[in-house]
């Protein structure tokens, strides 16, 4: 079991690649909180555990380009987060990957450090509001190999595949923006 990767063996994947139809069909990448847009918030938070930062986004590469933020297109569009689970596998070059959906409110300080625990080939996880699944822990090799697109396009489903554990983080609420309330709760701004 590990119980330690090396910031040069992990990459932060983040899912941007969504339609943001509960929000007009906003790029939820760009939504604004503190002056800062999501993918950026995220790729600076994360900037301690890893060695480098994917977004999985199918619009605008350019802008991501001038944060400094490589971002790859689904290789297979209209399949969901797997879609964008295929893109960060294929393009990470390192053999751990952690993945985050861009709309994440709050990420707690030990994420990082409690999928690492799990060892094996990876892990999700559970807040409060229940199953996250594309908050995780991905052994990059076991995800190229188990992804498929059959009649089961959930995350879930290859989780299982891969016997990944999912950890329930007692006390925690991520928090996702995904609709008008919730950008005015976590007081963020449409781009």
């Amino acid at each position: 079991m590990n119980t330690a990767i090396a910031r040069e063996a992990l990459t932060l994947g983040v899912l941007a690649g969504g339609q943001g139809t509960r929000l007009g069909g906003c790029d939820k990448a760009w939504i604004v909180r503190d002056g800062i847009p999501q993918v950026q918030r995220l790729a600076q938070r994360f900037e301690p555990d890893v060695a480098c930062v994917l977004v999985s986004a199918n619009r605008d590469p350019a802008r991501h380009a001038a944060l400094g933020l490589q971002a790859v297109a689904d290789r297979l569009p209209g399949h969901g987060p797997l879609g964008g689970l295929d893109a960060l596998a294929a393009a990470c070059t390192t053999p751990w990957l952690l993945t985050v959906p861009v709309d994440l409110v709050f990420v707690n300080d030990c994420l990082v450090p409690t999928l690492v625990a799990a060892g094996g080939q990876g892990a999700s996880v559970e807040d409060e509001d229940g199953p996250q699944p594309l908050v995780a822990l991905w052994n990059v090799a076991a995800l190229r190999d188990a992804l498929r697109f059959d009649d089961d396009l959930s995350v879930q489903g290859l989780q299982a595949r891969l016997h990944m554990p999912r950890i329930k983080l007692a006390g925690v609420r991520f928090g996702n923006l995904n609709t008008f309330d919730d950008l005015t709760h976590a007081g963020a701004n449409l781009p």
